[in-house]
């Protein structure tokens, strides 16, 4: 018998005698609130329910109390002992229906109070919102103060007003299941996709009985997606491999897998990387980032750099709470840390996603009042690299149910979740808890449910300029307006390829580079595009060698000036790094304009601002005995003239190797 198997039997077990030991109890204090009828033939049915209960015949007691509920139909008490029974024996919606018919039927009054505290949850547990309202707004009429949950039902009338707003007001439409071949296990979670939809990633479980698995389906040509396959053997194991993340490139994977050898915590999270079309034998976080308790459900950024999740480790402000990780420059992890107010709370914080973009997290919780247990709320983050406030997603994104995971493509038009598909509740007096199966879903993005920047990307293959194989380099990207570093990723050292994640309203500088080969400048500039398509890009790198030149695409000049702006930094600071790398290497900066204006202006304009860049060099440190500048005007066009497009071509700086 398998592990799962031994502790479901124990499980069983453990569940039965508790069940018994429930309806015993409860129905041990029924008498007590109930007077007794003075109807001869309504006390014999009472006394023959609590003869029943006694012999632990509980469907023929709450068949009995059903007779006597039609014959008696005022004797408020009977419904109520009912529903006792029944949320005992695990028919809620039994229980449901007779507290709300028997609260009803009975003064309002203190004696009622816990009944009414017992149905007010009850219905908030099936959407039932109005019935919940009522039930709480009685119950804080007559309770005392020193009612158990008192403050709980305060909040829950709180969601309850909340949610009957937010379904009066809902925001997109409701997602749909995914159709065949997704969805073909009992249960299906966690979805999460690379930059390019090309892979959807979620966890598994083909039936009941079978362990967490990690399982991928592949877009075919059509934009559908395709049967899911195991992601590789190197993963998947005889232990749980769940709540899977992947980068946006589809190279870095981290997961979450429990009780595996040397683990730290009961679930630790693992980190696999991607080399052609094989992934490396998954590696333990360490210290830094799993501990000693519940490490789970990462989320990765798109160059796979900064990583979230939840844990349940001490220290925070809640049972679980989301932390932070981000990789260090000699490949380790930074110390967790707690993301802190206002995104994790005192209550439950789980399942974060951040957006391709970086600027959005989306995560559930029940901290915060929503449509009842965990919502999916998002927040944005400010320059300042804090979170705002977080929002409720609102209905039906959120319900009456616990929502799971959330993703949402980097462009902003798909989302994708997990839901529990409905079922028919065990039979009064079953002794099974029923699994719901859980589902796909997907669903259109409504606006106000979008991460605050859309994202698209560029993506292709990074070769050596002379002998056309693929390289392995480091493709990095940096806002020009910031100079900071907002990607950084590795090009495969197999088949070379790329995939970096840009944002809407940016003007980036992105530099590809490999040992023993020349800086690729390449700029994207959707700072006010109409445009904001995927690019296809193969990179070609030159060796470093005399005579090899680039062009240095990101240095910015106004009309006819020689000052070099604000944004040339980002190219000039990464000029720097690559003249101290190469200490032994001599440059020539040369300039080029295109025809408008006399070639004498032209070369003498070029040469200036040639001359520009060396003085930029020479003052930070390089010396200029290694610096050449040289003004060539319109001389060695790229282009023809022609076009504002090829006359933008013409005019640049470049760098050649003496």
């Amino acid at each position: 018998m398998s592990r799962i198997t031994v502790l479901g039997a124990l499980r069983l077990g453990i569940m039965s005698l508790l069940w018994m030991t429930s309806v015993e109890a409860a129905w041990s204090q029924l008498p007590v609130k109930v007077q007794t009828p003075t109807n001869t033939k309504a006390r014999g049915l009472l006394e023959k329910a609590q003869q029943q209960v006694k012999e632990r015949d509980f469907i023929k007691a709450i068949e009995t109390l059903n007779q006597l509920n039609e014959k008696f139909p005022s004797f408020g008490e009977a419904y109520l002992l009912k529903g006792s029974l029944s949320k005992a024996i695990g028919d809620n919606r039994g229980a449901l229906a007779a507290y709300r018919d028997g609260l009803s039927k009975v003064p309002l009054d203190a004696s009622h109070a816990s009944e009414y505290q017992l149905l007010g949850d009850l219905a908030l547990s099936y959407g039932e919102y109005q019935t919940a309202l009522d039930a709480y707004k009685q119950l804080l009429k007559v309770a005392p103060k020193t009612q158990k949950n008192l403050a709980k039902s305060q909040r829950q009338l709180l969601t309850c007003e909340f949610a009957l707003n937010a379904m009066k007001n809902p925001v997109g439409e409701a997602p749909v299941a995914l159709t065949s071949p997704l969805n073909s296990f009992k249960f299906q979670y966690f979805p999460a996709l690379t930059a390019d939809n090309r892979f959807l990633l979620f966890t598994g479980r083909p039936a009941s009985s079978s362990g967490e698995d990690l399982y991928v389906s592949r877009q075919n040509k059509d934009g559908s997606l395709g049967a899911p396959v195991p992601i590789s053997p190197a993963i998947n194991s005889s232990y749980n491999e769940g709540a899977g993340s992947i980068s946006g490139d589809g190279k870095t994977l981290v997961f979450a897998s429990c009780d595996r050898p040397k683990a730290i915590g009961n679930c630790d999270l693992y980190i696999s990387r991607r080399t052609g079309n094989n992934w490396s034998a998954p590696v333990n976080l360490g210290t830094n980032v799993n501990s000693t308790e519940w490490d789970s459900q990462p989320s990765l950024s798109a160059d796979g750099r900064t990583l979230y999740f939840t844990s349940t480790r001490r220290g925070g402000q809640g049972q679980e709470d989301i932390y932070v990780s981000t990789l260090k420059p000699d490949g380790t992890w930074s110390g967790a840390q707690n993301v802190g107010t206002p995104v994790n709370t005192a209550g439950k914080d789980m399942a974060p996603f951040i957006h391709a973009s970086g600027t959005t997290l989306y995560y559930v919780t029940d901290g915060l009042v929503g449509m009842g247990g965990l919502d999916v709320f998002r927040c944005e983050q400010n320059a300042a690299g804090k979170w705002g406030e977080p929002r409720n997603l609102g209905f039906p994104l959120n319900t009456f149910e616990n929502e799971a995971s959330l993703f949402i493509t980097s462009d902003n038009q798909k989302g994708f979740c997990s839901r529990s598909r409905a079922s028919d509740e065990p039979a009064a007096g079953s002794r099974m808890v029923r699994e719901r199966p859980v589902e796909l879903f997907s669903f259109t993005v409504p606006p106000p449910v979008k991460a605050r920047e859309s994202s698209t990307y560029t993506q292709g293959r990074v070769f050596d300029a002379n002998t056309k194989k693929p390289l392995k380099a480091e493709v990095k990207l940096y806002d020009l307006d910031t100079d900071v570093l907002t990607q950084f990723v590795t090009s495969d050292p197999e088949y070379g390829d790329y995939t970096v994640v840009l944002n809407e309203g940016h003007h980036y500088a992105m530099y590809a580079a490999a040992d023993k080969y020349l800086l690729k400048s390449l700029s994207f500039d959707y700072s006010d595009q109409h445009t904001f398509d995927p690019q296809a890009l193969d990179i070609y790198l030159e060796p470093v060698r005399s005579g090899r030149s680039v062009v240095l695409n990101n240095l910015f000049f106004d009309t006819n000036k020689y000052e070099l702006k604000s944004r040339s930094r980002t190219e000039l600071n990464r000029l720097i790094e690559f003249l101290q790398q190469y200490r032994d290497v001599q440059i020539e900066v040369s300039g080029y304009t295109d025809n408008v204006g006399t070639p004498e202006a032209n070369i003498q304009l070029s040469q200036r601002r040639a001359q520009s860049v060396v003085e930029y060099l020479s003052s930070h440190g390089i010396s200029a005995n290694r610096l050449r500048s040289k003004g060539y005007g319109e001389n060695r066009a790229l282009a023809p003239n022609d076009t504002e497009a090829h006359r933008r071509l013409n005019r640049r700086i470049e760098l050649h190797i003496l």
